[in-house]
């Protein structure tokens, strides 16, 4: 009787060491449709992706944003094609295919949205929302976790891979993590995470890899990586590769004279905050909007940095000691549906405040500018140096913050504002007030307050009296890198106003109204 006893102990034994054995390194099918997201945190970012990959034929194919964006890899005839909306001249929006064949720098390759795991190691197996707090409860369903760490000087880079099995034990993608340190700098340089939503692995249709084919392409406009990478974003995600980065940012530097004091550590510092606008960039533009952002000077710009830079001072009473505007007073019938001021003279050219909260300034002197031509048919550069340098017993801040009719409050009790001649330049900095002794060639007498949100006010302000300064929330980042177009961003508030801005003129594209 001992033996049987003996023989099933040594059977339950045996099968509880193959459960805690390593499962064999996964890899994936070599045809799959898959669905997702790719999140960025840093950039704020969250992009919905459909992906088809047939190894076999050396054809993948990548949508972003449903079918806003699709990119096509063709290996096989050494070409990316690109199929996007574009907003003609007539406000008319068509799809349009763009194509660019194979280089020595830009290969043509196949993009896969799952990594090689041959170098990851196994880590350990579980319910799956527990291995990463990143996923949603999954019932109770396991999933195996794999990493994979790599040090590249002072950069220690970790990669998690979240995956299930299937019934016959092949892998079904879940999660991918890459997390980014760097010691120099002392925290994380990067970061990002693909959910993983549907894995589908029968044979692809093959005309799904047909789809430029409707289209009349034409060739993509740019240089080598830059433009590879706009042709196939997910390479950089998948492969790591960062080529394009360094490219832009090493153009970018060039550009705008960047000379930064630590050249390891600030550079290193300054390239992150780089990588993460330009991602938030590029991940716009996908989405096909009305409107386009790009790089500019203030790409490696904190959000912190930018704050300061925007300089408006939250106020609770923003119409202290204006005068209410009486729209009715004026004849609205005459309004035309498009006004610009800048077509007719009124506007002096746009100028940059630099690293100088100064915004109120550029608002206050805009304004008067172009209503004294309004008046005279005289256009004056008014000084905005003086304002920055001399309004602080109105509780303007110079260069960090003011505001508009704090403005108007000084130059009426200084006796007016000068030329920017007359002056001096403007500095970008706080200077020393000197405005007893320069000629004062405009002076005001008082100043008006147009309701919040009455458009048609706005309109008979603008078009009776010239340009006006209005408040705006600029703490989007599609503010910041604005670029063209119609911009409309539903995140801004009408109540966080942190930034002065100069409105001269308006218009009307299919029964919106949009402002100049």
């Amino acid at each position: 009787m001992k033996s049987p006893v003996f023989l099933l102990f040594f059977v339950l034994s045996a099968s509880l060491v193959l459960a805690n054995c390593s499962p064999p390194t996964p890899t994936f099918s070599k045809n799959y449709l898959i669905s997702g997201r790719i999140v960025l945190p840093y950039a704020e970012i969250d992009e919905p992706f459909t992906a088809y990959y047939d190894e076999t034929a050396n054809k993948s194919r990548i949508d972003y944003y449903g079918d806003l964006q699709l990119t096509v890899q063709r290996a096989d005839l050494g070409q990316f094609y690109k199929i996007a909306y574009m907003v003609r001249n007539n406000q008319q929006t068509d799809r349009v295919c763009f194509n660019m064949e194979a280089s020595p720098i830009s290969p043509v390759t196949i993009q896969s949205v799952l990594p090689d795991l041959s170098n990851f190691q196994f880590k350990q197996r579980g319910i799956c929302n527990k291995l990463t707090k990143s996923l949603p409860t999954l019932s109770s369903e396991y999933c195996e976790e794999w990493e994979y760490r790599v040090n590249l000087g002072e950069k220690d880079n970790k990669y998690v891979f979240i995956l299930k099995r299937d019934a016959d034990g092949n892998a079904i993608p879940v999660f991918y993590l890459m997390m980014g340190y760097d010691s120099l700098m002392g925290s994380h340089y990067d970061k990002y995470e693909v959910f993983y939503e549907s894995y589908w692995t029968n044979k692809i249709d093959p005309k799904v890899f047909d789809i430029y084919q409707k289209y009349e392409c034409r060739g993509f406009p740019g240089p080598g990586k830059q433009a590879a990478a706009l042709m196939n974003p997910m390479r950089e995600f998948i492969l790591n590769d960062y080529g394009h980065v360094d490219e832009n940012f090493n153009d970018f530097n060039e550009k705008h004279g960047k000379n930064y004091t630590n050249k390891n550590k600030e550079v290193n510092f300054r390239r992150f905050i780089f990588l993460q606008n330009y991602r938030f960039i590029m991940a716009h533009n996908r989405k096909n909007l009305h409107y386009q952002l790009a790089v500019n000077h203030l790409a490696d710009r904190t959000d912190e940095e930018m704050n300061r830079i925007r300089g408006k001072i939250q106020v609770m009473n923003a119409n202290k000691g204006g005068v209410p505007f009486d729209k009715s007073k004026y004849d609205v019938s005459s309004i035309p549906s498009q006004w610009d001021w800048r077509l007719i003279g009124a506007v002096t050219p746009v100028k940059d405040q630099a690293i100088c909260g100064s915004c109120w300034s550029f608002g206050a002197t805009g304004t008067i500018e172009g209503q004294y031509f309004v008046k005279t048919g005289r256009l004056l550069k008014l000084s905005q140096q003086q304002l920055v340098d001399c309004s602080w017993p109105e509780d303007n801040n110079g260069c960090d913050g003011g505001e508009d009719f704090q403005t108007y409050d000084y130059i009426m009790k200084s006796g007016g504002i000068a030329t920017e001649e007359d002056y001096g330049h403007y500095l970008g900095v706080d200077g020393k007030c000197h405005d007893k002794d320069v000629k004062k060639s405009v002076q005001i007498k008082g100043f008006y307050n147009i309701t919040a949100g009455d458009v048609e006010a706005m309109k008979v302000a603008l078009y009776y009296h010239g340009p006006v300064s209005i408040g705006v929330d600029a703490s989007q980042k599609t503010f910041t890198f604005y670029s063209h177009g119609i911009y409309y961003d539903p995140k801004c508030s009408s109540k966080n106003l942190d930034h002065q801005v100069l409105a001269v003129g308006f218009g009307d594209i299919n029964g919106e109204n949009i402002g100049l």
